[in-house]
């Protein structure tokens, strides 16, 4: 069995999901379990500088073993799986040889993951496939990637021979919830650079991402008896149903792809008297984010100046920002990436991420910090895949980085 694997299979028995809305970082304390997992890992394989901040992070230096003077490298991946679905309990199985058609996940629940739905899964025939049973997620996003990373780590500290410069290692909490990098010590982790390897299908190389923001919104309505409710009664579920089609109806997940923007409604409940809706707002081009959002607080104020003031509350929080402007002067990171990936029989595939990662946040702190593949697909949900053969190509991609970084030295 492939060490990468061995390690995922591991990592999915902890149960790190996130949560929205807290105050304390990390955000559930189950996720501390898994971190004291791998704090206990590195100090076993041998790695310096060990140590859990009070807020979740883990962070190793694997020293330098060549005379060269070698940029800092660093390798960041996040621990928590994502609030969409349950990560408890996960039971893994692998799909070896896969032969093609459909996988049936769960024959009981007649859970089924459909080529139809699914039609990259004939780029996967051949391989072996680590799925679940369908009732949670895999938590491939990023467990996959901190095994790739600690697998990587592995190799290097028992092949001590081997040329290189310093390695330093980042897992994150709260990824997920977009905190991931709000108490990373970037002055602490000593890395000149780094890559996040938190990317999907093998080949994906990214460093251009959403500019994100969070947007709440609070309907106040008015409830009355319906038999006698005439000019007096305000529906707070149908003034946000106005809301909603207020906003641009092609503006949506559903019908955007590649540098197109979107709202998108993720969150919706409610009664005659309150509502809350909660959205995400995304755009590549940082005009046209703005412009998104100063539209959201535009429907609210019309729906304020319709229905009385106060009806409609809008709250705006950015989240991170495009990290491509903070990659332009390093674009070597992308060209050592490239190279290597293609010496690895790898595709490169270079897109900008709809979403983000911690390395968006981290590139604006100083660290800049693009964006890897773990070989993973369908993350967020239970149809969620990785074949064994993608993790073992990263964990070859990584330390065939390693090996470039070493080269640049003088």
């Amino acid at each position: 069995m492939s060490k990468a694997a061995d390690r995922l299979l591991k990592y999915v028995s902890f149960d790190t999901q996130s949560k929205d809305e807290m105050e304390q970082v990390p955000s559930t304390e189950k996720q501390l379990v898994l971190a004291k997992e791998l704090v206990r890992e590195l100090e076993e394989m041998g790695a310096s500088n060990v140590r859990l901040s009070e807020n979740g992070y883990v962070y190793a230096t694997i020293e330098a073993t060549t005379e060269k003077k070698v940029p800092s490298l660093g390798f960041v991946a996040h621990m928590d799986t994502s609030p969409a679905l349950s990560g408890k309990d996960v039971k893994a199985r692998i799909v070896e040889n896969y032969s093609g058609g459909d996988i049936v996940l769960n024959e009981e629940k007649n859970i089924v993951m459909r080529v139809k739905d699914f039609p990259f899964l004939v780029d996967c025939e051949g391989k072996d496939l680590i799925v679940t049973d369908g009732t949670t997620l895999l938590g491939g996003d990023d467990k996959a990637g901190v095994a790739e990373i600690m697998t990587m780590a592995a190799w290097l500290l028992e092949h001590p021979e081997v040329p290189h410069g310093t390695i330093q290692i980042g897992f994150t909490p709260d990824e997920e919830v977009g905190r991931g990098a709000d108490f990373f010590d970037v002055e602490g982790f000593k890395a000149d650079v780094a890559y996040t390897v938190d990317g999907g299908p093998l080949g994906e190389l990214e460093y251009e991402n959403f500019n994100a923001a969070s947007g709440r919104v609070y309907v106040h309505g008015v409830g009355i008896h319906p038999g006698g409710a005439k000019n007096m009664m305000k529906s707070a579920v149908l003034i946000g149903m106005e809301f909603q089609n207020l906003l641009p109806v092609f503006e949506n997940p559903m019908y955007t792809e590649g540098y197109e923007g979107f709202f998108h409604l993720d969150q919706f409940a409610g009664d005659v008297e309150n509502a809350k809706m909660d959205y995400l707002i995304r755009d590549h081009d940082m005009q046209k984010f703005e412009q998104k959002k100063a539209l959201f607080a535009a429907a609210a104020d019309y729906l304020n100046k319709k229905y009385g003031e106060g009806t409609v509350e809008v709250k705006i929080k950015d989240s991170y920002y495009n990290m491509k402007e903070k990659i332009e002067p390093y674009k070597y990171l992308i060209d050592i990436a490239k190279e290597a990936m293609e010496e690895n029989g790898i595709t490169p595939e270079i897109s900008a991420i709809r979403g983000g990662t911690d390395g968006a946040r981290l590139s604006y702190m100083g660290l800049p910090c693009p964006n890897l593949c773990t070989g993973g697909y369908n993350f967020h949900g239970r149809y969620e895949f990785i074949p064994v053969q993608s993790m073992d190509k990263v964990v070859d991609l990584l330390l065939t980085i390693v090996n470039k970084f070493e080269a640049l030295g003088e």
